[in-house]
């Protein structure tokens, strides 16, 4: 049974995306003061983008522009994945918060990786 994908909304890396969003905004809401323009600013602006990144190159409607903001969003998903590693050295997350985390952005890496991959014309990786 093929599945329908009618927008962004549809898409299974998106929604995982969001849930990691949520759970970058939840673990980094007790992170100290000074760091509310510093590395919280970071880790939350990175979380964001993965998932703005996948509805804007869905919404771009060709498939070339939708693989070039994938990548961007697995640059993104690194770039949470660094945010949440210095986060865990500076003792702002406990060990069992980091690794959650990590899991989780290494979730979305493999499905925005399975997304991309799966398009046409697409060398597999």
């Amino acid at each position: 049974m093929a599945v329908t994908i009618r927008n962004y909304r549809d898409l299974i890396a998106w929604q995982s995306a969001m849930d990691l969003t949520e759970a970058v905004y939840t673990a980094s809401a007790s992170w100290p003061r000074t760091e509310t323009f510093g590395l919280t600013a970071q880790v939350r602006s990175a979380a964001v983008s993965v998932s703005c990144n996948i509805a804007e190159g869905k919404g771009r409607r060709a498939d070339g522009e939708f693989r070039h903001f994938l990548s961007i969003a697995h640059g993104s998903i690194c770039e949470v994945e660094t945010c949440v590693l210095l986060a865990g050295r500076f003792g702002y997350l406990k060990a069992a918060d980091t690794e959650r985390l990590l899991e989780h952005t290494a979730e979305v890496g493999r499905l925005v990786t399975g997304l991309s991959n799966s398009m046409p014309g697409k060398a597999k990786r």
